[in-house]
């Protein structure tokens, strides 16, 4: 019987697999089980620089020149494991320009299972790099991470902001990084040779606050046995930083409003001002309007605070920047603890790795209100998250409501130790105060 032209038996194996290939984007080369070229397409001839004339026939390595051929060679590794090997690595064209590409190889076998050969492909990777260079550079700014149209906005006002002495209001979530941001804008501002002082507004008592902002004199209360600068003092042509300033109490915002004013303070007993030439950044996951409308919060302060107002999205608004925190965080624990974790895929990070008031040994909740005491004994073992996760559903509370339970099965596992609560929940013990007292706990 006549053979066709066309049909497969009239074509040679290598021109076959060859055309075979041709259509698929990325460089692909067909080995034998001595590593040699059978075939190879037009997107790895255009990646090496060699014809596919010119390889067939001749060892991979002279073709690919991939820096792991003599080290760790993943044709080898292939074939020794019959298994896909995939890693990245360098190759160096005809041209000698060194190319990323990520090498997958897979073994080829026969009809009865046989191993005759390996399949490779070479994917040019590196316009990727280039661009997860810039995702990392240019929104990694100043310890801020980000890459969403939101924290775009705000990367692009810092500059702006720095460079202005007015006022600051980051407005923000607890935890979207309002403190990151006021870092920044004291380290990119003209006052950088000054101090940067932090003071958290809701840690301290009315009577210790003011001391600790505006200093004091000796005798000026029991206890004050010599003279105490101030925090606006330490942070004479700096910045300070005054966080949760919706926690600051009504006497105080006065107090605030005449720094801002003139520019100087008086420190407790004192008769006489003191300089204090600061900039004021002030932050909130509070809204200072409606304690404004309540009377909690004074209207004029309000108005010489947001001179500038800068809006922190939280995360759940930031789409994909929650994948680059979690590597930012996963790449610092592994330096940090010299743990040699791949990623969060499966086989790395498992519930037995959480803390064990998340994951590990139940503890007693009580049938009653948390607020009635601790000494309630008609108990269930019930985990903590599975306890969020019914209340979530039976209840969809607030995340308000979620954090007062989390705050009361804290303290009721810690048996009313604030410090151990504190640990539980991740908070120092000064957080966990405020919280307290804002939930009325205490």
């Amino acid at each position: 019987m006549e053979t066709r032209p066309n049909s497969p038996s009239s074509i040679h194996p290598a021109m076959d697999a060859g055309e075979i290939i041709d259509g698929i984007p990325v460089g692909v080369a067909v080995l034998d089980t001595d590593f040699k070229f059978q075939a190879m397409n037009k997107a790895l001839e255009a990646l090496t620089g060699f014809s596919r004339e010119e390889a067939v026939g001749i060892p991979c390595r002279y073709i690919v020149r991939n820096n792991l051929c003599l080290t760790n060679c993943p044709a080898k590794e292939a074939l020794k494991s019959e298994e896909t090997v995939r890693v990245e690595g360098d190759i160096i064209n005809r041209a000698r320009k060194k190319i990323p590409v990520m090498i997958t190889v897979s073994p080829i076998k026969d009809a009865k299972g046989e191993l005759i050969g390996l399949i490779e492909t070479l994917e040019d990777i590196s316009l990727v790099q280039e661009l997860d260079k810039q995702v990392h550079i240019g929104h990694d700014f100043g310890g801020l991470i980000g890459h969403s149209p939101q924290m775009h906005k705000v990367f692009n006002l810092l500059p702006i902001i720095a460079q202005t002495d007015s006022s600051v209001l980051i407005m923000g979530e607890t935890g979207t990084g309002k403190d990151l941001i006021a870092s920044v804008i004291h380290r990119l501002s003209q006052r950088v040779q000054g101090m940067f002082i932090k003071v958290n507004c809701g840690a301290l008592p009315e009577t210790l606050l003011e001391s600790e902002l505006f200093g004091h004199t000796r005798g000026a209360f029991t206890g004050a046995v010599r003279d105490k600068p101030g925090r606006f003092q330490l942070a004479h042509n700096g910045t300070i930083f005054l966080t949760e300033i919706g926690d600051l109490h009504l006497g105080l915002q006065v107090k605030l409003l005449t720094v801002l004013d003139d520019k100087e303070v008086f420190p407790v007993g004192a008769t006489r001002s003191v300089k204090a030439n600061v900039r004021v950044v002030a932050g909130t996951h509070r809204d200072l309007k409606s304690m404004v409308q309540q009377g909690t919060f004074r209207e004029d302060l309000l108005f010489r605070l947001n001179v500038v107002r800068i809006d922190v999205p939280p995360l759940r608004d930031r789409g994909q920047d929650v994948r680059l925190l979690m590597e930012h965080f996963l790449n610092h624990f592994k330096k940090k603890f010299k743990r040699n974790i791949k990623g969060f895929q499966e086989g790395t990070i498992q519930p037995d790795h959480l803390p064990e008031y998340l994951e590990g040994d139940t503890f007693d909740f009580p049938t009653s209100d948390p607020a009635a005491g601790f000494a309630d004994k008609t108990q269930a073992k019930v985990r903590p998250q599975e306890r969020f996760i019914r209340d979530l559903a039976d209840e969809a509370l607030d995340w308000r409501h979620m954090e007062r339970r989390m705050i009361s099965e804290a303290l009721l596992q810690s048996r009313g130790n604030r410090t151990r609560a504190a640990e539980l929940l991740g908070w120092g013990r000064s957080t966990l105060w405020r919280k307290m007292k804002q939930y009325s706990l205490i």
